[in-house]
């Protein structure tokens, strides 16, 4: 009975050793050819850690022909993080051939500091070889700007960058080059006295944009700012002095309305006071006859007198008369 159990373990133990070397043999037997050997046991403990072992073995053939040497550990440390083992080889790769300095652990930190992005450490290593142009300020459009005359300049640039390595992990990114690309070129345009300036001479723009050190900080470095088009807008000082001079004109129609409804108001004023002026003469008046009675009364007015007054009065009504001057009757 004993007998038959160590047969049916043994038979199993068997089985068990085969699927192993039909499942990792030829990936072994492939390491091995390929001068970068990589135990057996290493290729059943990623399969248990649920490694791909066909990529780590393929990865260090492909770093190993290449001349370059990282254990498995290495590699599996860096799937395990979540990074692409694949990209970062191959970086490494373009890296050495290049006569750039990357280390492993550098090129995995770029590795995955891109993680979740469509760039890739593969990508930053042949931006850092072979330099890209980034469009400012992108999509298509332009940077508006107004020279000191108030004339509207818009202008595109091209700006030639290059991967930073060194910087990448934790510099800033595409945006904050061309926000700054931007802000260079509105400074540059708005300081020009003429906007005639800057059409004469557009390479002054990128010359005080580059002098401003925008790559401060970030993952790339400038080699050029090129200012590939430029164009007249609109006149926007004469626009702001228009705008401005309606405002004025509003403000001073406002301000000689309330003159007009002041003097309209003294005007009633005084038209009141006139007639209440005239109303007191009137009554002054009223009371000569009365006055007269009372002296005829007293004996301090006799009639030679009183017709002395009338002729007096009438001579005064007639010359007034022929002077063309109104009388109290007309002017009522």
């Amino acid at each position: 009975m004993i007998k038959v159990i160590a047969i049916v373990f043994g038979v199993l133990f068997a089985l068990v050793v085969l699927l192993v070397l039909m499942k990792f043999l030829g990936i072994w037997v492939r390491a091995r050819v390929a001068n970068a050997p990589v135990g057996m046991l290493n290729l059943i403990a990623m399969w248990l850690r649920k490694v791909p072992p066909s990529l780590i073995v393929d990865t260090r053939i492909t770093a190993a022909k290449a001349g370059l040497e990282y254990t498995p550990d290495q590699l599996e440390a860096h799937y395990l993080a979540g990074g692409k083992i694949d990209q970062v080889v191959l970086a490494l790769i373009a890296a050495d051939k290049a006569g750039i300095v990357l280390n492993f652990d550098r090129a995995c930190a770029i590795d995955l500091a891109v993680k979740g992005t469509t760039k890739t450490v593969l990508e930053a290593v042949r931006t850092s070889i072979n330099p890209a142009v980034i469009d400012c300020p992108g999509g298509g459009g332009k940077i508006d700007a107004v020279a000191r005359d108030g004339i509207q300049l818009r202008a595109r640039a091209r700006v030639t960058v290059r991967t930073n390595l060194d910087r990448f992990v934790g510099g800033a990114t595409e945006e904050t080059i061309i926000a700054r690309v931007n802000e260079g070129i509105v400074t540059s345009i708005g300081s020009a006295q003429s906007h005639k300036d800057v059409l004469e001479n557009p390479d002054h723009i990128s010359k005080r944009v580059l002098e401003k050190g925008l790559d401060a900080n970030t993952a790339f470095e400038i080699l050029s700012i090129d200012i590939a088009d430029i164009d007249v807008g609109e006149n926007i000082g004469a626009t702001l002095q228009k705008s401005q001079a309606e405002a004025d004109k509003h403000v001073a129609q406002a301000k000689a309305e309330v003159r007009r409804a002041a003097a309209v108001a003294t005007e009633q004023e005084m038209s009141a006071r006139t007639q209440e002026m005239r109303a007191k003469v009137v009554e002054a008046e009223s009371q000569i006859p009365m006055a007269m009675a009372e002296a005829f009364r007293s004996g301090n007015l006799g009639v030679m007198d009183y017709m002395r007054y009338r002729n007096i009065m009438a001579d005064t009504e007639m010359r007034e008369s022929i002077a063309g001057e109104p009388d109290e009757s007309s002017e009522k």
